[in-house]
């Protein structure tokens, strides 16, 4: 089949080289503008872009993707399908309507669960123990459309979200091909989403990052796991922010019965919020078990180990994150 493959992140480029290596063909890819950024504020080339530039594929970069050239452009490539992976904005009808056997997104959920913007995101902080991709024919509907096949992946214990979604990416790259292939043999039939089970995954915005210290350990080690590396989880020491980008609840970790605070494990739970540093451990009070700090963010400077943050930064007994 004649493909423009549309995508826009890292994510998407597994999917766009294994159908560049198939027997389909990659005529064009469909991508989001190039935006501007930096103090010279240069274009950034999305990496889709990138890959179709190094491999001489056309590059299409509508403002929005219902434009008539845009439109025109897709009638002439004469395409057959369009598969999609995290494009980044809505096709109207008439866009759909173009090419013969539509529009195929691959999600990474176990569809209906986890639609929108975020799935893997989501499925780490709601505690999902097992999700997945889907691949479903665009409809009007937030990804509501009929589902053509499914992959399940496990939820590893120290998952972050970019963990989980580049081994999606890599799986899912398999799966869609084998749904263009079931596609153009008429061999595979794309069924209606269950009615139960429907579950929202919006955008995470950054206010929804902030890390509440009066909250069970376990829910904000889902909570920083989830935002990694997107949107960052965050607190404040000191008026300033600071990243976090790994917790560990201290009840995961081995304890001596001797209670060594050398060993990382605590005597007592601090208050939520409450910095106890010790010689090779940072612990932070929680809604119960406190949890170790492993690396931060400081505002303006790069991820650092917790232990050298607070030799820095030198907290006194009682100073809480906020």
């Amino acid at each position: 089949m004649r493909l423009v493959v549309a995508g826009t992140p890292q994510v998407a480029v597994p999917t766009l080289a294994a159908l560049a290596a198939s027997p389909h063909e990659v005529v064009a890819v469909l991508t989001r503008p190039d935006p501007r950024a930096g103090r010279g504020r240069r274009a950034t080339r999305s990496p889709v872009a990138t890959w179709a530039d190094e491999h001489g594929v056309e590059v299409l970069q509508p403002q929005r993707p219902g434009e008539p050239p845009f439109l025109a452009r897709l009638a002439e490539l004469a395409v057959d399908c369009c598969p999609v992976v995290a494009y980044g904005a809505l096709l109207p009808p008439a866009a759909l309507a173009v090419p013969r056997f539509g529009w195929v997104n691959l999600h990474f959920s176990l569809l209906p669960a986890w639609r929108g913007a975020a799935p893997v995101q989501r499925s780490i902080m709601a505690g999902d123990e097992i999700t997945g991709a889907s691949t479903f024919l665009i409809e009007a509907g937030l990804d509501t459309g009929p589902v053509y096949g499914v992959l399940t992946e496990r939820i590893r214990d120290r998952d972050t979200a970019g963990d989980l979604l580049d081994r999606l990416a890599e799986a899912g790259a398999a799966l869609m091909l084998a749904t263009l292939d079931g596609i153009e043999a008429g061999a595979l039939q794309a069924l209606p989403q269950p009615a139960e089970g429907v579950s929202p995954a919006p955008k995470i915005e950054v206010g929804e990052a902030r890390v509440d210290w009066a909250a069970p350990a376990v829910r904000l080690d889902r909570l920083v796991r989830g935002c990694t590396p997107e949107p960052g989880a965050w607190t404040t020491f000191r008026g300033e922010r600071l990243g976090l980008e790994c917790v560990e609840p201290v009840a995961l970790q081995h304890q001596t019965s001797s209670g060594d605070p050398e060993d990382g494990s605590a005597t007592s739970s601090p208050a939520p919020g409450e910095l106890v540093v010790q010689r090779r451990a940072v612990l932070v009070g929680t809604g119960d078990v406190p949890v170790r700090l492993t690396t931060v963010r400081p505002a303006g400077r790069r991820t650092m180990p917790a232990l050298d943050w607070a030799r820095g930064a030198r907290p006194v007994p009682g100073e809480r994150l906020t």
